[in-house]
């Protein structure tokens, strides 16, 4: 996992579609209100912090790799008020729990981990004998035409030189792969697919915020005096080819893909 420089208060501010995604997700789990409950990449911890509220005889652990977004998450739900709610700073490819949790939770985060196998085996680890994991994240053919909208600006002369030597740095698999990783970390697949999702933002300005806060792969290799500038011409490549809509607020609609992945501890 790269480590990028996240900023918590603007990513929590314009990361709705991920909310609203996360609570779909979260409905999936079919809560009692007594699991031990692990989240991982709990970022500014919102969706958390709703995880604990389903959880009146329970309690969440919040896991994120970011200093900034676990420092927002425990000031806005600070233990004194949330007493089964905790949040510190892991790696998802190294997690330090051992038979603790009976429910493993991920929204919209492991594809920032292109090595998925060592964050199977900690979730392995980290689950109770018949636990069970329930992740979704980017999958294979997630946010096509922004990608490509990405290549065609990193060609151009102004920006070239601050992509070179530049691998694709998000991991989106399939079920094929997955259901393979699953198997070598001792998981039981359930169910794993791909399910398309239409990311819709509030105009140019919600696109743009979302580019900001979360391609930072891309970003973060500009100069900061600059970045404005890039992320104006990345949001004109892409409302050249898919404009808003013309009707209502101008929504801004993004294709994408999510890899769902359901699965137990034996």
């Amino acid at each position: 996992m790269q480590s990028y420089q996240w900023d918590a208060r603007d990513y929590a501010v314009s990361s709705s579609v991920q909310q609203q995604w996360a609570r779909e997700l979260i409905r999936k789990l079919e809560l009692r209100g007594n699991e031990s409950l692990l989240d991982i990449g709990c970022g500014d911890g919102k969706v958390t912090a709703e995880i604990a509220a389903c959880l009146s005889a329970g309690y969440v652990v919040g896991v994120d790799s970011s200093a900034d977004m676990i420092a927002l998450a425990q000031s806005q739900y600070p233990a004194s008020a949330f007493s089964n709610l905790r949040f510190q700073r892991e790696d998802a490819r190294s997690l330090p729990f051992r038979d603790e949790f009976s429910v493993v939770f991920s929204s919209a985060t492991l594809h920032w981990v292109l090595d998925h196998r060592p964050v199977l085996r900690g979730i392995y680890s980290s689950l109770k004998h018949g636990g069970k994991a329930l992740l979704q994240m980017g999958g294979r053919g997630n946010a096509v035409d922004v990608i490509a909208a990405l290549d065609r600006l990193i060609e151009a002369h102004a920006w070239r030189g601050y992509f070179d030597r530049l691998s694709f740095p998000y991991g989106f698999y399939g079920p094929e792969e997955y259901q393979e990783w699953l198997r070598e970390a001792g998981l039981q697949a359930n169910r794993v697919g791909l399910i398309s999702k239409d990311m819709v933002h509030q105009g140019r300005a919600g696109f743009e915020a979302w580019i900001r806060t979360t391609w930072l792969p891309y970003t973060q290799r500009v100069p900061e005096d600059k970045r404005d500038i890039f992320i104006n011409q990345l949001a004109n490549l892409y409302l050249d080819q898919h404009p808003a809509d013309a009707f209502g607020q101008g929504l801004v609609h993004v294709g994408m893909v999510r890899l769902e992945v359901e699965c137990v501890k034996p």
